[in-house]
């Protein structure tokens, strides 16, 4: 069989599922897709999350399309489009046809086996002659150069990326810290080309002129933009305590960083500073390699701002088990060094840890100091903690300056608050919903239930919601099992869950945020997944 070949098969007879029921079927030679039954018609889409391949028969679909039971990425169920992320393509769609009782599925045997295709971008044209610029090449500035392409935009794109490296999968920095730079990479040089997007690796924009619409570059240049999206992330927060400038002390923010601290490690005394993401994923990925590790955190338990006391206390045992040493509730008082380098960890009360080697995850801090002459003129609003406060269209001020990622201070649709989220998913996000705007102002608002995962020792945790502070935390199920449930709850609301073990169940719960169905708080606890895919019917 030719791999360009159309091939079509029986699977399935139209009684077989009813409406809002889906189910993975073979056409040919094991190529399988996903059937689904909406308003009493098939359709037939790719099997497989775009994203990390999850299979999408074991997530949940609902108000016309597919979430992926592991990282919540929402797929249409008519055109294949992605609506949320994380991920970049979008899924292939099958025709299908009703003969008699049976439901017939045809589709190009390559495209059955990809499943997944990159979604269609006008090309540039020389008679449009606007130009847009996209700062910053993480997932925001990177979804947002290809939505611009995606929503029609024919005029330069000009995506400055402070690395020298072509944007790739940041998320996987902390959890598997040797991994090569052509695994994660998320585009290549020839679809940037291809595309018309000016790709400006290594330049760094460092100041933006919004009287004049205007950015300045590293290398001496300057851009005058019509539109500009400003995504550039995080500086990694540094700890000035005495000792803080020895060798070996490092942060983690880029893919040199997770080379330079695996390749040290090995039989080395490592202390982490900090219980939250980057700590306890590190941890997770050095033990077994270092000779000790131990986690330095300010709180009682690890995660405990974020995920509470009990889930917090659940980590810590993983942890525990696996030979990770902690001490909880401290506070750094200096490093201590020999010959240049650290050679130890000082806390309140004078213990003093053995370390060959220092990361520091203590945050990040928004890297906003481009904005400085467009804050002193009032044309943006700085919030305190230096993010940049927008609207609900991420526009930041001046009318043609937005902003997205882990330094847009939006207002969250579910709850009417200002957030600020460190997510990769709705960095994705606030990149598409960027593009839309510079293309057509004003036109499409930032709607999604942030999601975010963690992944320590083989086990995965997914978080739907947002939740700054919360009057309660139910847990549902078996901590010390890493099973469960655990809702947070605030004025007897349901406003984030997070879950191990019950997949698919945090992507329903974030299906039934959005759509405003979530049962009362006192009937949360013993609901089941089916009991919350009812509800999405």
């Amino acid at each position: 069989m030719q791999e360009s070949s159309y091939v079509e098969a029986v699977v399935a007879k139209v009684s077989d599922l009813q409406n809002g029921e889906m189910k993975e079927v073979v056409v040919s030679d094991n190529l399988k897709v996903l059937l689904v039954k909406e308003n009493d018609q098939y359709k037939a889409v790719g099997n497989r999350c775009t994203h990390y391949g999850a299979p999408l028969k074991t997530g949940v679909f609902a108000n016309g399309h597919f979430r992926c039971p592991w990282h919540g990425a929402c797929f249409n169920v008519t055109t294949g489009d992605i609506e949320d992320y994380p991920g970049l393509d979008k899924l292939h769609t099958f025709e299908v046809r009703i003969e008699g009782d049976n439901v017939i599925v045809r589709g190009r045997a390559s495209d059955i086996q990809a499943g997944k295709t990159v979604p269609t971008l006008c090309s540039k044209s020389a008679s449009d002659a606007r130009v847009f610029a996209v700062v910053g090449g993480g997932p925001a500035g990177i979804t947002c150069v290809e939505t611009l392409r995606a929503e029609g935009f024919a005029g330069s794109i000009v995506f400055f990326c402070k690395e020298k490296l072509l944007p790739y999968d940041r998320t996987k920095l902390s959890k598997a810290m040797s991994i090569e730079h052509e695994k994660i990479v998320l585009r290549d040089q020839e679809y940037f080309n291809t595309h018309g997007i000016d790709l400006r690796l290594g330049v760094e924009v460092t100041n933006l002129d919004a009287e004049n619409s205007t950015l300045h570059t590293s290398d001496g240049g300057q851009l005058k933009y019509d539109a500009v999206f400003v995504a550039t992330g995080g500086h990694p927060r540094q700890l000035k305590v005495p000792g803080h400038d020895l060798a070996n002390i490092f942060t983690l923010r880029e893919l040199h960083d997770a080379h330079a601290i695996s390749a040290s490690v090995e039989d080395k005394d490592v202390v982490l500073i900090g219980s939250s993401f980057i700590g306890m994923e590190v941890a997770a990925c050095l033990a077994g390699k270092a000779k000790s590790l131990t986690v330095v955190g300010m709180e009682k338990v690890p995660f405990e701002r974020v995920l509470g006391y009990e889930l917090g206390g659940a980590y810590e045992r993983l942890h525990a088990s696996k030979g990770v040493a902690f001490r909880m509730g401290r506070t750094l008082i200096d490093f201590r060094g020999q010959a240049g380098k650290v050679t130890a960890v000082t806390l309140d009360g004078g213990e003093a840890l053995p370390a060959d080697i220092v990361v520091v995850g203590a945050g990040a801090i928004p890297a906003t100091g481009i904005f400085g002459d467009a804050e002193d003129s009032g044309v943006v609003n700085l919030a305190r903690d230096d993010s940049l406060v927008t609207d609900e269209f991420l526009c930041a001020g001046g009318g043609n300056i937005y902003v997205g990622g882990d330094i847009a201070r939006f207002p969250y649709w579910l709850t009417g608050e200002m957030i600020r989220v460190e997510h990769w998913q709705v960095a994705q996000l606030h990149g598409r919903i960027a593009a839309k705007n510079m293309v057509k102002p004003r036109s499409t608002p930032v709607r999604t239930v942030p999601f975010f995962w963690t992944l320590q020792f083989g086990k995965s945790l997914r978080y739907a919601g947002f939740a700054s502070s919360y009057d309660q935390c139910i847990v549902d199920g078996d901590l010390s099992a890493l099973n469960f449930v655990v809702y947070y709850v605030r004025d007897d609301k349901l406003i984030a869950v997070a879950a191990m073990g019950r997949d698919p169940i945090v992507s329903a719960l974030a299906e039934l945020m959005a759509a405003n169905k979530v049962p009362p708080v006192d009937q949360l606890k013993g609901q089941t997944v089916a009991d919350y895919q009812k509800l999405l019917l």
